[in-house]
């Protein structure tokens, strides 16, 4: 773990530590929305995503598509893979397999 300019950097190469995410996504049905909105996220190897701070508050993920979203301002995650677009399968379709390759966050 990192810190700077209030930032926390956190490294991992497995996708466990996102494992919450992909659940909340498919327990709370927002697949398709989340889909979508991630969609627009990727640039080359990295995926910005927003999240609602208040919700994340109280244990919920809730993605938004910009930062005025989240009153309080947003929680911001930056994923790095490369292989971007088969980490947002993983993340927003149920499929209880891991990718073929473990992704490189």
């Amino acid at each position: 773990m990192d810190e700077r300019d209030g930032a926390v950097v956190l490294r991992s190469s497995h996708l466990g530590c996102l494992q919450k995410m992909h659940d909340q996504f498919r327990d709370r049905h927002v697949r398709d929305a989340a889909r979508r909105l991630l969609l627009k996220s990727i640039e080359g190897n990295s995926m910005r995503i927003l999240f609602n701070r208040q919700a994340a508050f109280v244990g919920v993920i809730a993605a938004v598509s910009a930062a005025e979203e989240s009153p309080l301002g947003p929680i911001v995650l930056e994923l790095e893979s490369e292989n971007p677009e088969e980490l947002l399968d993983w993340l927003t379709l149920y499929r209880a397999e891991e990718p073929r390759e473990q992704a490189r966050l």
